[in-house]
């Protein structure tokens, strides 16, 4: 059909059309679509769902973060919808034989709505609309960003003639007077930065909750629905149990690192615990987390860790410490079922939080809860421009935020953290940093401020209120590790066996995922004969295969955990997702050389706890893949192999230089002389002064410091475009990465309007095309069920990008978010794992042109180079 132009404006339109324009479709339960909740009903709405979760915060939190008026921003974010392109988009949307207002029909006649895409649709013109009747920024531009994203609306005013010109925007200020005069309230003035972006967040949360099914028929009256709305959403009161000792909590006495870090912890600020590896931080977070829940000082806690495995292995004992400080029943003690996805099955939060939305997820989902475990990723975008980092941020505000295994390393994510941590201090937040690793430079970025102490262990307290403290702690008993440094793989391969052939548990951390697939394929092929159990862990796994096989590892290595299927020994190889925030303990460690900061991370897993049985000829011992330092020096590249690609070639020879030749390091001692000896800046000359330089510019494989602190900056910006979440990078890489769904088969069905996928394990299940089929909940525990069934991969490893109409014919779009609606390829990636388990697509030819893929349960997804 040939696109009208937008051309004419109506000066008789009728006054008080806007209480009758829709803010919605609605669809039956036999698949009729027809018009939903008015535009004002669902402002109305919005606005008192927005009070409400106001009202979740305590009286404090409410006076810092949101001005008067603030509902009256949420309940105004749809006046856009009052345009004549947004009702003509309805009107096209609903069965022909439902009944319309003639009015209305009259006043869209010649409007296309086609073209609201070139202003970022209805929320572009609430954001032009307010700001033409003078609304005090930034008003306009939250309004203008409610669907996560800012629209490219320069040069455009309320009264525009594709906005229906000042006919429509009369209308357009109607609607605020009338919500200005049911609300009671006025738009709030003088709004801080941090002010508006949290008031963003409120903005779109309470959208979706008002976007949801208690809403969703508009012949029952809303005012009532709310309270339950926002409860379904997951915001439940919870009551905090007081006067709690560390003993009422942890099944052993606090120690002094424990009970200092509590002590010190006295409202919002940056707290920093600096401890060897194995010295109970995660204990001594939680209970100072506590000691601010109690005093009403803090709306919750998020719990950020590097990977998601390790918060994979934390959440059991952030359950047993929820059930601790919760009154007894209290339903937010279920809060860490949201891991396994029974809290998203569970709890509704409207359009976005829909499967298909984009908030369809746990691990974004989870900041929104009072209390959750997380990555320090998701934390991160709420500082960032990305889609939705407001919502973040909003769902962060007046929490405990603890920040665990926080490293010097890293330019780009460092930058970011520093924003991270001033914003969460100005919105009320507890900020509590765990180190074991952490340079005086570093330590003073986190803390604001001047640190001068070289003791460790220690705590650091730079309350928002009061000036830096500093109080040392007792140095736990010395261990010594002793250290064999190898330059041949093939004999510590040898060795490796040996030991494990006599009882031993071994652990093998590799910096690629090639290079430990490659190392598990040998030792598998070694061990297979005799008898020896070998395991791989990496991030290449689809969730459901990744968390089996960390109840079966990591739990082999944890506490309790020697006996094992065979009850000898084994050997566990892995990346640097062993290396942090897990409690397993090795009887020997074999490590590829890595920076300083996390090398002492992973002489952390060997023997971590006290007590424990080991086998007879056992000592305390890692053997260290490393080249010579001349060579390194030399030549990184060809030294260090694929370790140069990961880590920068100057930090990789600085540390080599200050380990070279040990033969012994003892722990703690040696942790801060050693991180600052590496990283304290110092003139070079000759090939380090040419790596020093490419460290800071980079150089044509690699991106220097100067340039991601540049990025890092850039992506902080709130100006120009907002970037999507999959591009928003919080780990600076050369390499963007995506997610991709792994099947067995995908078959559609036309004839039953529904798709059939087989899933690897060889279940089936049905996708049908159209929503009304299923209920919500349904919806919800199928889509759960098939997103474990994704692998996050580098980009140009995935199979091809496929265009979103494709993976609508397969109904995907009911159960995944598949990018922006004007998004012609998808982001999201799909692949089929054939009898070879090679991951080819959908038509079953080659899914990337450069590399062949393949994905076996013990080994994760590989990629090979293709010959041709």
């Amino acid at each position: 059909m040939r696109r009208r132009r937008n051309t004419r404006t109506d000066p008789e339109l009728p006054l008080g059309i806007f209480a009758h324009c829709p803010a919605k479709t609605r669809t039956d339960q036999l698949g009729r679509t027809s018009i939903g909740r008015n535009v004002l009903e669902h402002c109305l709405t919005v606005g008192a769902v927005a009070a409400r979760l106001e009202v979740t915060f305590p009286k404090a939190f409410r006076e810092l973060l949101f001005p008067d008026g603030s509902p009256l921003v949420a309940g105004a974010h749809d006046l856009g919808k009052v345009s004549p392109t947004f009702v003509a988009k309805i009107l096209r949307a609903i069965d022909s034989e439902c009944a319309v207002d003639p009015t209305l029909l009259r006043a869209v006649a010649g409007f296309d709505p086609d073209i609201e895409k070139n202003w970022g649709g209805h929320a572009g013109v609430s954001q032009c609309a307010a700001t033409s009747m003078g609304a005090p920024p930034p008003v306009p531009e939250i309004l203008g960003q409610h669907h996560g994203y800012s629209p490219q609306v320069e040069g455009r005013s309320g009264d525009d003639e594709s906005f229906g010109g000042s006919a429509w925007q009369r209308e357009r200020e109607a609607l605020v007077e009338a919500l200005k005069k049911a609300m009671a309230s006025d738009w709030p003035e003088n709004i801080d930065p941090v002010q508006a972006r949290v008031l963003a967040g409120l903005t779109t949360v309470a959208d979706w909750i008002g976007s949801g099914r208690h809403f969703d028929d508009p012949s029952e009256p809303w005012e009532d629905r709310v309270d339950q709305a926002v409860h379904d959403a997951g915001y439940i009161p919870f009551s905090v149990r007081a006067g709690l000792g560390f003993e009422d909590i942890f099944p052993f006495s606090a120690n002094e690192a424990q009970a200092r870090l509590s002590e010190a912890v006295e409202g919002p600020g940056v707290y920093l615990l600096e401890a060897p590896m194995g010295m109970g931080k995660t204990e001594a977070a939680l209970y100072a987390a506590y000691g601010q829940l109690a005093a009403g000082k803090a709306t919750g806690i998020y719990f950020a860790l590097p990977t998601q495995l390790t918060s994979n292995r934390i959440h059991a004992r952030f359950q047993r410490f929820l059930e601790g400080i919760l009154e007894p029943g209290d339903p937010m003690a279920r809060a860490m079922l949201l891991h396994s996805g029974a809290w998203l099955v569970e709890s509704e939060m409207g359009e976005e939080g829909r499967p298909g939305g984009s908030w369809f997820s746990h691990a974004k989902r989870g900041l929104l809860f009072p209390f959750a475990v997380g990555t320090l990723d998701q934390a991160l975008m709420a500082v960032m421009n990305v889609k939705h980092g407001f919502v973040r941020a909003f769902g962060l505000a007046g929490k405990v935020v603890v920040l665990d295994e926080v490293h010097t390393y890293d330019a780009y994510t460092g930058t970011l953290l520093d924003e991270l941590v001033d914003f969460l201090c100005k919105a009320g937040c507890t900020v509590i940093i765990l180190t074991a690793t952490l340079s005086r430079p570093r330590r003073n970025q986190l803390l604001h401020g001047e640190a001068h102490r070289d003791d460790y262990p220690l705590v650091t307290s730079a309350p928002e209120a009061g000036d830096v403290a500093e109080i040392p702690l007792e140095r736990p008993r010395s261990r010594s590790v002793e250290l064999a440094w190898c330059r041949e793989t093939e004999p510590v391969i040898e060795e490796a066996l040996r030991r494990a052939f006599d009882g031993q548990h071994i652990l093998w951390i590799e910096n690629s995922v090639f290079e430990a697939q490659e190392r598990f394929r040998v030792l598998s092929a070694r061990a297979r004969d005799a008898g020896i159990e070998i395991g791989l862990l990496h991030s290449r796994f689809t969730a459901s295969d990744r968390e089996s096989l960390e109840d079966r590892w990591v739990g082999r290595f944890g506490r309790g955990g020697r006996g094992g299927s065979s009850g000898g020994g084994c050997i566990l190889v892995g990346t640097q997702v062993l290396e942090q925030s897990l409690d397993i303990d090795a009887d020997y460690l074999v490590a590829r050389f890595c920076p300083t900061d996390m090398l002492f991370q992973r002489l952390g897993r060997l023997w971590r706890h006290e007590g424990t049985a080991r086998p007879a000829g056992s000592r305390c011992e890692a053997a260290i893949l490393a080249p010579a330092l001349v060579d390194a020096v030399e030549n990184p590249s060809k030294a260090f192999g694929s370790t140069e690609a990961v880590y920068d070639a100057y930090v990789l020879c600085r540390s080599l230089g200050v380990w070279q030749d040990r033969g012994e390091i003892k722990l703690p001692e040696d942790i801060r002389p050693m991180i600052d000896a590496t990283y304290r800046a110092r003139e070079e000359t000759g090939p380090m002064a040419r790596w020093l330089h490419e460290l800071h510019e980079g150089n044509r494989r690699k991106t220097g410091i100067s340039t991601m602190r540049r990025l890092a900056r850039g992506a902080l910006s709130l100006g120009g475009k907002t970037q999507s979440e999959d591009k928003a990078g919080t780990r600076y890489s050369d390499m963007e990465s995506t997610e991709v769904l792994l099947l067995s088969d995908i078959r559609s069905r036309a004839d039953n309007r529904e798709t059939i996928v087989t899933l690897l394990d060889g279940s089936r299940h049905k996708i049908p095309w159209d929503r009304h089929v299923l209920q919500r909940r349904e919806w919800r525990v199928l889509s759960v069920q098939l997103a474990r069934q994704k692998v996050r991969v580098a980009e140009h490893q995935a199979p091809r990008a496929l265009p979103v109409r494709q993976l609508r014919r397969y109904g995907l779009g009911n159960c995944f978010y598949l990018g922006q609606p004007e998004d012609e390829v998808s982001s999201f990636r799909v692949g089929l794992v054939n009898d070879a388990r090679e991951v080819v697509g959908l038509d079953g030819h080659a899914a990337n042109d450069k590399f062949r893929t393949f994905y076996r349960h013990d080994l994760g997804y590989q990629a090979e180079r293709r010959k041709d």
